[in-house]
């Protein structure tokens, strides 16, 4: 059913939470995993000396982090491959899923604190009100 599925780290330790959970869902439906990292730029300060190297800083992290989740993902049997892209959060990673005919979306979320008050962030929120697939969020 999820034979392709998307996996938007954002590097925090709800991302991490939702790895696991990832993992045995796509090792059950044999699915391959895309594990996506979008970065955005502040681009209010391209004009100012060192901005490149920030640029070039943002990357070299975000590969990082994609970098270590395919190894982990492979490392378990799960079919994986990584990407990193620029953007505003959610727009690129209804795109992304767009693009890549995923059928499912995997985020990581804060979790609720209590019953009465679930928290969702705005990527969260967004990518669920506009995904043409189902979205999966783990606390």
């Amino acid at each position: 059913m999820f034979k392709r599925i998307l996996f938007a780290h954002d590097a925090t330790p709800a991302a991490e939470r939702a790895l696991p959970y990832l993992e045995h869902l796509a090792r059950i439906e044999e699915g391959t995993v895309l594990v996506l990292h979008v970065y955005e730029a502040a681009e209010q300060y391209n004009t100012m000396q060192g901005y490149d190297a920030m640029l070039a800083s943002l990357e070299a992290l975000a590969r990082e982090v994609v970098d270590d989740s395919v190894s982990y993902l492979q490392a378990a049997g799960v079919s994986a491959e990584g990407v990193v892209r620029a953007g505003a959060p959610a727009n690129v990673i209804l795109h992304t899923a767009l693009e890549e005919k995923v059928a499912l979306i995997v985020l990581g979320t804060r979790g609720p604190s209590n019953v009465k008050d679930l928290l969702l962030g705005d990527v969260s929120t967004e990518v669920l009100r506009y995904a043409r697939c189902p979205v999966l969020l783990v606390p």
